[in-house]
């Protein structure tokens, strides 16, 4: 998963130089693109309610279980399983009885010398009618009114394809099934990534505006001591100068907040112009260790990847065997019952029942075809299946460093920001003390702020680094709050 990282200026000049870094960093901050839906799905949703003028508290929790509801990658998962469902469903009609009924009511106008019937053979007949002789006027045009009804019956008792068919549908929705799953494990993970970006821009926040208060303390001191005559006019510039670079880097901190908001409220069906506030801090936990054998026998028993995998080779393996068994017969049963009435002379039934033996002679050609294709299909999935086992492998290894990493990482920029805070202590003495000049505390004070933005950064590395290695093993959805420590 790529998202926009953050802008870490480690200071190694003087105050001017920062006001240009800072500057760069709003700029590459403005012009980093936002991923969308159009690239990825996962990044979109379907917004569930407008935006209203109340400001939405909104835990991590809470997100993610939004996200689970509106997210539109997930909601392409669920269709697509749905679609698979109603496959198999006409699958097994194949087994199940089909009857149907029909009736009709009708008219029918027959004009008999048309039909061969006319007066020199009605003339034959004419020993028939009453008196021997054809009745005067006789019409040679007949009208019939014909009511009929009908239920009809039909079954598949015996059929090689149709059997295996239903079996690699089964198999087909399982996939699905548990396409959808990984799926959701997808949202967890970049629904949390979100929030916990979202909450590293605020702490960047957070510093910019102390630092910025902490500016605009020392431009005051600058300039009082300067009208004092006792600090020179090149401190008060220097303390300004500082300043202004404190304020761009808040305005960037601030619009680097505002998208990363925008982006967590479209992935999770919010509008977004919904104002919401973030109700969980950024988490911190040490995670117990794990070997990666530990790790990959979790991943193979829960990924999801891993099982659609297997049932797609379950299924290519129905397919196969439903081309093979087409060269065995195939046995149903069919018929009807009907009753019919003609022009109100009574009714009577009539019925049709039958069985259908469907032996296939030859048709070689077509079947190895079918079957050659099928075999290519299953050998492709069973190739990715084993590619898969040493996908998860390299990843669980991958994540377990990226963990014992960054949380090295977490360690060492605590303690830069300890020393960075002491240091500016020290020098803010030293200040006030007449000792030094103000240069040596705007250097402290641009180490503290790189110090801090180092360990957001690394924080928010470790908590992605955690996230990370439970989808690694397959158990995000169900542990994300055990890996985060919440």
């Amino acid at each position: 998963m790529n998202r926009a990282r953050y802008f870490v200026f480690r200071r190694t000049a003087g105050p001017v130089f920062l006001a240009i870094a800072a500057l760069a960093g709003a700029g590459a901050a403005a012009q980093a693109p936002n991923p969308t839906s159009a690239a990825n799905p996962f990044f979109g949703s379907v917004t569930a309610h407008p935006a209203s003028d109340e400001t939405l508290k909104l835990s991590l929790d809470e997100a993610i279980r939004l996200g689970l509801q509106n997210n539109l990658g997930l909601k392409q998962a669920e269709n697509g399983e749905k679609a698979l469902r109603g496959e198999k469903n006409e699958a097994l009609q194949n087994f199940l009885p089909t009857v149907t009924v029909d009736g009709d009511l009708g008219v029918h106008q027959q004009n008999l010398a048309a039909l061969g019937f006319g007066p020199g053979v009605i003339s034959m007949f004419a020993p028939l009618f009453p008196g021997g002789k054809i009745p005067a006027g006789l019409s040679y045009i007949t009208r019939d009114d014909l009511t009929e009804g009908q239920i009809h019956f039909g079954e598949m008792l015996f059929s090689g394809p149709v059997i295996a068919g239903y079996k690699a549908a089964g198999a087909a929705t399982k996939a699905a099934y548990f396409a959808k799953m990984d799926a959701r494990g997808e949202v967890v993970e970049q629904v949390a990534a979100a929030y916990l970006h979202a909450i590293a821009a605020a702490s960047e926040v957070d510093n910019a505006r102390a630092l910025e208060a902490t500016g605009e303390l020392l431009l005051s001191q600058a300039h009082a001591a300067h009208e004092a005559g006792t600090a020179s006019n090149l401190d008060e510039l220097r303390a300004r100068v500082q300043l202004q670079a404190q304020q761009q880097a808040l305005i960037a901190a601030e619009n680097l907040l505002e998208k990363n908001l925008i982006l967590l409220k479209r992935e999770i069906g919010l509008d977004p112009g919904q104002k919401i506030a973030l109700t969980d801090p950024a988490p911190y936990s040490e995670l117990a260790a794990q070997t990666p054998e530990e790790v990959r026998a979790t991943a193979y028993k829960n990924r999801q990847d891993y099982r659609t995998l297997q049932n797609e080779a379950v299924e290519y393996k129905a397919v196969q065997a439903a081309y093979r068994s087409q060269r065995l017969p195939s046995l149903s049963f069919g018929g009807y019952y009907g009753v019919s009435q003609v022009g109100g002379a009574g009714s009577h039934g009539n019925f049709v029942a039958q069985g259908t033996l469907s032996v296939p002679l030859f048709r070689e050609a077509r079947l190895r075809g079918d079957i050659e294709a099928a075999q290519a299909q299953r050998s492709a999935v069973d190739a990715q299946l084993a590619d898969l086992r040493g996908r998860i492998d390299q990843q669980v290894r991958s994540a377990l460093l990226d963990v014992d990493a960054t949380a090295k990482l977490v360690e060492v920029a605590r303690s830069n920001v300890e020393l960075a805070t002491r240091a500016l202590s020290d020098e803010t003495d030293r200040v006030n003390a007449g000792v030094d000049d103000n240069l040596p505390l705007v250097t402290a004070q641009s180490t503290l702020a790189s110090a801090q933005s180092n360990l957001v950064e690394s924080l928010y590395q470790y908590n992605l680094s955690k996230l990370a290695l439970a989808r690694a093993a397959g158990i995000i959805e169900e542990q994300y709050r055990v890996y985060l420590g919440r």
